[in-house]
């Protein structure tokens, strides 16, 4: 796994905050684009570009299904080296960070009574839970969350030239880099190709088996700089 990339991952930190608190719904990835993209439909024949540490690999492989799933989308096919007109090369990671959540402590002065400590008025009393009376303090507790990155790099194979390249990172409160990766191969393709210089967000719906939904990808936090148009919102 190439650690190269871990300098880009600081931003979306944050985002485990949503798999903590339980809010599995969605997936969302940060995705960073840098195009010098001119082909066309025709001339989409690809091979993988691999470094010698990934040349044997089973994960490597599996990795390299589900990205190559997402390109037959947009009519790349791939082919042997000698004939492909361009080189996919991937690099991957995942390292454990900690996320501190600021979280406030209440005091209600009134005492609980009644049976079973059943309060004199309502299931909570006149004032909602906490009483009127607002947070007496805060405590911070520190959660892990793991922060996965997949990039994707293109380059013309008779020339060398970098034609497209992309970066995609999600953080969640599982170390598997294997459960999110069909998330962060989704997201760093949607809408291919991006302009020069895009910076979004893209959020996938997760099913009721933790996969990815059929549902569309919603993209939000789309820079304005960007060419391509955003995939349909869900609704």
């Amino acid at each position: 796994m190439n650690l190269s990339i871990h300098r880009l991952m600081r931003a979306p930190c944050l985002l485990g905050a949503l798999w903590l608190a339980g809010c599995t719904t969605y997936v969302q990835t940060q995705v960073t684009a840098f195009s010098d993209w001119t082909g066309s439909d025709s001339t989409r024949t690809y091979a993988f570009a691999r470094q010698d540490e990934q040349q044997n690999s089973i994960e490597q492989r599996t990795y390299e299904t589900l990205v190559a799933s997402e390109l037959a989308k947009y009519a790349f096919k791939q082919a042997p080296e000698a004939g492909a007109r361009y080189q996919v090369a991937l690099a991957y990671s995942v390292r454990g960070d900690l996320v501190t959540v600021r979280q406030p402590v209440y005091y209600d002065p009134w005492p609980m009574y009644g049976y079973y400590g059943r309060p004199f008025w309502g299931p909570w009393g006149g004032f909602g839970p906490y009483g009127p009376w607002g947070p007496t303090g805060y405590v911070d507790q520190s959660y892990p969350v793991y922060i996965h990155a997949l990039q994707i790099r293109m380059t013309d194979r008779s020339t060398g030239r970098e034609v497209y390249k992309v970066t995609a990172v999600n953080s969640t409160d599982d170390a598997s880099l294997y459960r999110a990766m069909p998330y962060l191969a989704r997201s760093a393709l949607a809408g291919f190709p991006l302009g020069n210089g895009t910076v979004r967000t893209v959020t996938l719906p997760v099913d009721k088996n933790g996969g990815i939904g059929n549902e569309t990808a919603a993209s939000v936090d789309t820079n304005p700089n960007g060419a391509a148009p955003a995939p349909k919102t869900v609704e």
